[in-house]
């Protein structure tokens, strides 16, 4: 089903334009030049967020331009596209996206493509702020599962990471979640001095409420005002201290992501880490990434692009679109050049995580 704008932000089903497109070519499967299958978008609908945390931006942050921000429609048109070309996964990302204004309406209509089984899932990756107010609305648009960004059940210290948010306003949104039918799983940024005697309490209060966790290792993205030498624990380190306390029983499953999993037999979760920089994870890369400007990011760790924008906004046929998308696809490269600059203290890529979508 096609959209129209009703007003600024919102989508409106055009019966004018629900015609089914005839099968093309341009909608065969999206493959990179390694034989990769590329079926997995994560797509960042702002840059804005409404926390400012140490690892991810500056304090003060620059954010971009509202006028260069594609509109909602904009957005569903490019998901649309890539989902047509066979991706099945599609996650929404910022930033953080709870906070662009009538984003509900786009995932409400992106809900459509989980009722004809083109796409698997819709999910989101959240700071949680706004969990409270839009759980049961994001169950009912078809959403199932969110991941939250969480570093900390303390509340002193959640402030100093964040600079700017409230645990209590988190938490109440996790639980908001799981109440209203959503799986839960807690990403946290293990820091260096910061969080590092923490992460065993954050394992048990995941496994008493049934959440999942997965640990990531802080990515050298973007200007920040802290030294990323200080803040790098490498997760190497941590599972060997998990590793004297519980059992852990390596998972051969994958979600479509960068994580490697494994059971904690004590509790039967699983557990997840994300290596950028201890282990390569590129091997079998099947995601690309959307910024809300329409740059599309083969590679999070490396800086080529193709703009997306331009086709989309040249003709409404999708024709010079899938060209684009095949071009920037064949262009994939075949892993990232994560490194922390230990001399110069200079991000391995400039921008910021928030901009290509975390």
């Amino acid at each position: 089903m096609d959209t129209i704008r009703s007003s600024p932000g919102r989508l409106e089903t055009s019966p004018l334009l629900t015609a089914a497109p005839a099968l093309r070519t341009a909608d065969a499967p999206l493959i990179d030049p390694f034989g990769r299958r590329v079926d997995y978008l994560r797509v960042s609908v702002t840059d804005r967020c409404d926390f400012r945390c140490v690892y991810c931006m500056a304090e003060h942050m620059t954010f971009l331009p509202k006028a260069e921000l594609l509109t909602l429609e904009e957005l569903d048109r490019l998901c649309s596209a890539f989902i047509r070309r066979g991706v099945k996964k599609l996650r929404l990302t910022g930033g953080e996206p709870l906070v662009r204004r009538n984003i509900l309406s786009l995932i409400q209509s992106l809900g459509r493509h989980l009722k004809t089984g083109e796409l698997e899932e819709l999910t989101l990756t959240t700071n949680g702020s706004q969990l409270g107010r839009f759980s049961e609305e994001l169950y009912a648009a078809g959403v199932r599962r969110v991941n939250v960004s969480l570093d900390t059940l303390d509340p002193e210290r959640f402030q100093a990471i964040t600079r700017w948010g409230r645990l209590d306003q988190v938490l109440d949104g996790i639980f908001a979640a799981k109440a209203a039918g959503l799986a839960v799983k807690i990403n946290t940024v293990a820091l260096k001095g910061t969080n590092e005697d923490e992460i065993e309490t954050l394992l048990g209060w995941c496994a008493e409420h049934g959440f999942d966790l997965t640990l990531i290792e802080t990515m050298p993205m973007g200007e920040i005002d802290e030294d990323r030498t200080d803040q790098y624990l490498p997760l190497s380190a941590v599972r060997a201290r998990l590793a004297d306390r519980f059992t852990l029983t390596d998972l051969a499953i994958s979600t479509g992501g960068p994580a490697r999993y494994m059971r904690v037999e004590e509790t039967g979760q699983r557990l997840g880490f994300i290596t950028p920089l201890t282990h390569n994870f590129c091997e079998a890369c099947n995601r690309v990434r959307l910024t809300c400007t329409g740059m599309l990011y083969m590679c999070l760790g490396q800086d080529n692009s193709a703009d997306l924008r331009a086709p989309l906004r040249a003709s409404r046929d999708d024709a010079l679109l899938d060209a684009a998308i095949d071009a920037a696809i064949a262009g994939k490269p075949k892993g990232h050049d994560f490194v922390i600059d230990r001399r110069g203290g200079r991000p391995a890529v400039a921008r910021h995580m928030s901009v290509t979508g975390g």
